[in-house]
């Protein structure tokens, strides 16, 4: 993750929903659709809502092992209900032109204003124990809130119907200080046991780290291993995004904050649990001098190359570049190849470090072709929400 500062309005988001013009939206529920005021269009995404109240951290699969269901895509976003954090879930059946929202995730350990963040969206792709191909996963981070002494939790949930009814499955990990665990995210190794990467506060030596952990029945996880681990204890690895590429490597993303200013880098994996050298740092995208920064995902294409968007799009120094909030890079050979340019389907102008405006974007690349469907966040007057468009990458 970014600063640790940057990562509290994440979890005050609830709060602010309780005072002021956010009161209305608070009290409406996790389904409380209000209008936004026509004077922050300049400000907001440059595209479709995906709710018009709060919606953190979207995730977006294209479901592919589910049989008739095959095309469907599913997204999801963390939003409110009162001071109760819960995942919210949405379909849409025409490739992602419109979504309706067709469940809901409420875990009892982000309820009452103990804090849920940063939930992640995924589909098995084959059998995990009991859990049969095209089983829905949603992971969270829960309890940030909970004082004096917080232990906080990774727990995930599973959808025998794509999405609609949603049960717990397991706790992923607990943390055995008051430090936290952040960004899950899952994938299933070539191995066919259900991997598990996230952001680690708890260890006292490092600020942060990037752990994994694994799983043969999606219930039993093992002790953690350190996947990015920088030697200095102030370096902050974290937000992991783990993709399986068409020729069936594994690529990450993930940002180096610290000395590195959250710059994001890449590395990638023969088998999706072995990813070399923990303290290594990876390779860094660039186009032209300018490389992203803070919250990076990646999105594979069926041809072979990469997607990549983050935050921020800077040049040499840190300082926001030409097309900040409005571009994706495009990497050749899985992202070990050559890097260009693209424009970004949902435009967030005064993308910044800060917990919404094009905050961990979604991508999700056509089954053919070269369009691509984002689902990004930014500000519609005090409303941190998804919007949602496709264009096409070339």
């Amino acid at each position: 993750m970014t600063p640790m500062d940057k990562r509290i309005p994440v979890y005050a988001a609830a709060a602010l929903l309780l005072g002021g013009a956010g009161a209305a939206v608070a009290a409406a529920g996790s389904d409380g659709q209000r209008a936004v005021g026509a004077g922050n269009a300049a400000r907001a995404a440059t595209a479709t809502p995906l709710r018009t109240d709060t919606g953190l951290y979207p995730r977006v699969v294209r479901l592919a092992h589910s049989g008739s269901a095959n095309g469907r895509v599913i997204a999801s976003v963390v939003t409110f209900s009162g001071n109760a954090g819960i995942g919210s879930v949405y379909e849409s059946d025409d490739a992602g032109k419109t979504f309706r929202q067709i469940g809901s995730i409420a875990d009892p350990s982000g309820s009452g204003g103990k804090g849920t963040c940063c939930g992640t969206l995924y589909e098995l792709p084959k059998k995990v124990g009991a859990n049969q191909a095209g089983t829905l996963l949603w992971a969270a981070a829960f309890g940030k809130n909970v004082k004096p002494n917080r232990r906080m939790t990774i727990r995930l949930w599973r959808s025998l119907d794509h999405g609609r009814t949603w049960s717990y499955l397991s706790t992923v990990v607990k943390a055995k200080t008051t430090g936290g665990l952040w960004e899950p995210e899952l994938t299933v190794s070539s191995d066919g046991r259900l991997a598990a990467f996230y952001s680690d506060e708890t260890d006292p030596r490092h600020s942060q780290k990037i752990v994994r952990v694994r799983s043969s029945d999606g219930r039993k996880w093992s002790a953690p291993t350190n996947t990015v681990s920088l030697a200095a204890k102030a370096e902050r690895p974290g937000m992991p995004v783990v993709r399986r590429l068409p020729n069936g490597h594994y690529a990450m993303s993930y940002e180096l904050c610290g000395s590195r200013k959250c710059e994001v880098r890449l590395r990638t994996s023969a088998n999706g649990w072995s990813w070399g050298t923990a303290t290594a740092l990876g390779t860094r995208p660039a186009v032209g001098g300018r490389h992203f920064a803070h919250a990076p995902t990646i999105a594979p294409r069926p041809d072979g190359s990469l997607l990549l968007v983050g935050q921020m799009l800077v040049d040499a120094s840190g300082k926001a570049a030409p097309g900040n909030g409005r571009t994706l890079f495009v990497g050749t050979k899985g992202g070990t190849g050559t890097w260009r340019a693209a424009t970004a389907p949902v435009a967030v102008p005064d993308a910044r470090d800060e917990y919404c405006p094009n905050y961990s974007s979604a991508l999700l690349p056509a089954a053919t072709g070269t369009s691509v469907l984002e689902i990004a966040t930014d500000y519609a007057g005090k409303v941190c929400r998804p919007s949602f468009a496709t264009a096409t990458t070339g």
